[in-house]
């Protein structure tokens, strides 16, 4: 059942429009790594500031149910973004509700600096009510950003556009770690003091622990704020998609006038044929015919985000407990309180760069020749093996800084360079666009509860910097990754295929489900025409 906007939105060749896309929804990826991830920069510094015990022989440090809370928070308030605003994408529109999750970040990010008390409890509690809403609009970007850019690109190039947008995480990843680095270093000239152990007991937290280090923290979640706020503008100029547009709201003659005013198009609008094609996909989430026809897809796309996240985000969340071991930051007590983060954002910058933000573009090139499925299957098997070896033979690399950072920053590359990825590409396009952006938000929320996991379980191996500890966290790991490999055989490959076709909405009842799930892509599937 061949429809001239949908085939022609395929056939498209990549345009400005194109490249102007990825960049407004990618900047709204870049704010959210940024916000999620710099906290793992600061929150030594807030428990220096706020939780220190006066004779004590150690500096302050959050105790261990309030830094789980501060780094945990924003990832429950995402889970709850991502599910609201990804039906919310397919109630009333992929455009009408986009901005608003722009509008949350730029306040909430703002307002987590200016959290307010009189107490160490006050001024956490602020902290984290504000961290929860910066989350919830943090989520909505997920379902939102990743179903508007599969449905304006054309089938040829449609991973790799998604793939980009979702690459500028890790850009966020880089200026978290690089803008505490820099400030941190500015503070750290302007204000110098002694290490925690250059100075008697009584006095050592005082006086290592410079007082205006309590702007610095949050000048650094201010900041998040910024890129956001440049993005608004441009999101609100974006027309709705043509496929929601056409498909949902029944209105093919506005979707051809949309798409070619942004696209080097033209379109037929066809609406005599939308009436025919809307009624064979007149089905709900909750029916039988979606289960039938998507439930294994959902199941493999929530159960390897899942999975995934539980590995990632421990990995980002507590490698400032692991860099102590790893030799690459100094011992708490060897240093003051600004010298602490700036050690820790420079480390975090480092392996960010060579390890995590390669891996990201390797997949933006990659994933039109390989497939999402392929690079899924790699990426799982190569983190289980990095992470398997690190813990099994963790005695003897952690004495080796170099071959534990290789290992380690190797296990960045292969999250990026496989399922962290294709995790975010693939929900985006196995679903019918009636229920995608529902879809992408129940599979990305799958994802924030692993990465809960991490934050709220998995970190608590690590905190304490303690090496048998940190042994079983990287075992654990391991076997999470080895289970993402298997269960990525539920999901399939869609390179080269229309949204309609790899969805079934043609009409297509043979989906060659055999030769997809070895991620195999005929010429014949290839050359699909409508």
């Amino acid at each position: 059942m061949a429809l001239a906007v949908l085939h022609a939105l395929d056939s498209a060749r990549t345009q400005w429009y194109h490249v102007t896309a990825i960049v407004i929804a990618g900047m709204g990826f870049f704010t959210d790594a940024y916000d999620l991830f710099c906290i793992s920069t600061i929150s030594k510094l807030l428990g220096r500031l706020y939780y220190y015990k006066p004779g004590t022989e150690n500096p302050g440090k959050l105790p261990q149910d309030v830094n789980n809370f501060v780094i945990g928070v924003a990832l429950v308030g995402t889970l709850s973004g991502q599910l609201v605003f990804g039906w919310l994408g397919d109630k009333l529109g992929r455009k009408k509700v986009y901005g608003i999750t722009l509008i949350i970040m730029v306040i909430c990010a703002i307002c987590s600096g200016l959290s307010f008390g009189s107490s160490a409890g006050s001024v956490m509690t602020t902290l984290c009510f504000f961290r929860f809403w910066l989350g919830f609009g943090i989520g909505g970007d997920y379902p939102l950003s990743a179903t508007i850019m599969s449905e304006y690109a054309n089938k040829m190039t449609r991973g790799r556009f998604i793939a980009a947008v979702f690459a500028m995480q890790g850009v966020g990843i880089i200026f978290a770690g690089l803008v505490s680095m820099i400030l941190s270093k500015i503070f750290l000239d302007l204000y110098p003091a002694p290490a925690f152990n250059a100075i008697p007991v009584d006095y050592s937290n005082v006086m290592s622990t410079q007082p205006q280090a309590d702007y610095l923290w949050r000048i650094v979640l201010m900041l998040g704020a910024f890129p956001a706020l440049v993005t608004f503008y441009w999101r609100m100029k974006m027309p709705e998609t043509g496929r929601y547009t056409a498909l949902i709201e029944g209105n093919a003659k506005q979707a051809a006038s949309d798409m070619g005013r942004v696209l080097d198009i033209e379109i037929q609008d066809e609406q005599d044929k939308l009436a025919q094609f809307k009624a064979a996909n007149d089905y709900s989430l909750f029916s039988g015919e979606f289960v039938r026809r998507h439930g294994k897809h959902l199941i493999g796309t929530t159960t390897t985000w899942f999975l995934l996240d539980i590995a990632f985000y421990s990995q980002n969340l507590t490698q400032k407990d692991i860099f102590p071991v790893m030799g690459l930051t100094q011992k708490n007590v060897e240093v003051n309180a600004l010298r602490e983060m700036f050690e820790t954002s420079r480390a975090m910058l480092v392996v960010a760069f060579f390890g995590t933000f390669p891996g990201y573009w390797f997949t933006v090139f990659f994933i039109e020749k390989l497939g999402r499925f392929k690079i899924q299957l790699l990426g799982f098997f190569m983190m289980s093996l990095f992470m398997g070896i690190i813990g099994y033979k963790y005695d003897d690399v952690k004495n080796n800084k170099y071959m534990f950072a290789t290992l380690y920053g190797l296990t960045f590359f292969f999250a990026n360079f496989g399922p962290n990825s294709t995790t975010f590409v693939l929900p985006a396009e196995l679903f019918p666009t009636r229920v995608r952006s529902t879809c992408h938000a129940l599979s990305a929320a799958a994802g924030k509860a692993g990465a809960m996991v991490g934050a709220f379980g998995v970190q608590n191996y690590t905190l304490k910097g303690e090496v048998k500890e940190i042994r079983k966290a990287m075992i654990f790991l391991a076997v999470t990754n080895m289970l993402g490999f298997f269960f990525t055989f539920l999901v399939t490959e869609t390179k080269g295929r229309s949204l309609e076709e790899i969805s079934g909405e043609d009409g297509s009842s043979d989906r060659k489900a055999g030769t997809q799930m070895t991620g195999t892509n005929t010429s014949a599937t290839t050359r699909t025409t409508y």
